[in-house]
């Protein structure tokens, strides 16, 4: 009768003591949307101008999406989540933070998307043909 008290109660203790880590682990999963900044310079973008932030916010989805992609595609084998985590974690914690950072430059800069279908500016006007002079 004491033996299976004991067993129960290792039982129950050992289940608490799964719960207690899994709230305590899953607090991590939202540190890196604090912390994020932290791992990307602040003044990067400050004297961007918004022709160049639309640029980089474009790159800087795209890099994230693709971790993204490579995070979730390792994380199907076995031991992924250990290895997501080791080989892709921080470099999606940086992009993301030059991400806030960029957005951040963007709003302040107030700038607009350009749309889709706008044709782009020339950016040097054509030379009229200038012809030698006569020879005397």
């Amino acid at each position: 009768m004491a033996a299976s008290l004991s067993s129960s109660l290792r039982a129950c203790c050992a289940v608490a003591a799964l719960v207690a880590a899994g709230f305590a682990l899953s607090g991590c999963a939202g540190v890196s949307e604090t912390i994020a900044p932290g791992f990307a310079d602040p003044a990067k973008y400050e004297l961007y101008d918004c022709k160049q932030l639309e640029g980089e916010r474009k790159a800087l989805a795209a890099r994230t999406a693709e971790l993204q992609k490579l995070m979730d595609k390792a994380e199907t084998g076995a031991g992924g989540a250990v290895v997501s985590e080791l080989a892709y974690r921080n470099d999606y914690v940086a992009v993301r933070g030059s991400a806030q950072l960029a957005d951040d430059a963007w709003r302040s800069n107030r700038c607009r998307e350009t749309p889709p279908n706008a044709a782009p500016a020339a950016a040097v006007p054509q030379r009229p043909d200038i012809k030698p002079a006569p020879k005397r």
